[in-house]
């Protein structure tokens, strides 16, 4: 089986048999920016840290938005606004569309867990992934 994502450094069709170190640029979650060296060239990172990376961003990207990725690249979270839903079933078709947007991932072997967490006044959600990769185990919060 073979893809094409938007790796760093990633120019041909991966085999999935045969995965090259997984790279990514650096991000700074909190910034929502690149992370850069003294020299200002773009800090790189290698195995679950560019995991992390590719996750947050293929979390953040509407799939179909841009023509720059392919059409399995990202979410599809535009069906959900406006549409009324209970808790239940809203968490449900989120953990659809995640595990979708995810399991693309050839580095990515399964997904082991979800945990939503809900903000006091139910406006925020944060989503906590357990997540096994060729590298091995990945916990992020979302």
């Amino acid at each position: 089986m073979s893809s094409e994502f938007p790796f760093v450094g990633s120019t041909t069709v991966i085999e999935s048999d045969d995965l090259p170190t997984l790279k990514e640029y650096a991000w700074n979650f909190e910034t929502d920016k690149f992370i850069y060296d003294n020299n200002g060239n773009h800090v790189i990172v290698e195995k679950n840290d560019a995991l992390v990376v590719w996750i947050y961003k293929a979390l953040k990207t509407e799939r179909f938005d841009y023509l720059a990725y392919s059409w399995q690249y990202g979410i599809e979270l535009k069906p959900f606004v406006g549409k009324v839903m209970s808790v239940q079933e809203r968490y449900s078709e989120l953990k659809r569309v995640i595990t979708e947007c995810l399991m693309v991932n050839p580095y990515i072997v399964s997904i082991d867990s979800f945990e939503f967490d809900e903000s006091k006044h139910g406006e925020l959600a944060h989503l906590s992934i357990g997540l096994t990769s060729v590298y091995g185990e990945v916990n992020l919060v979302v």
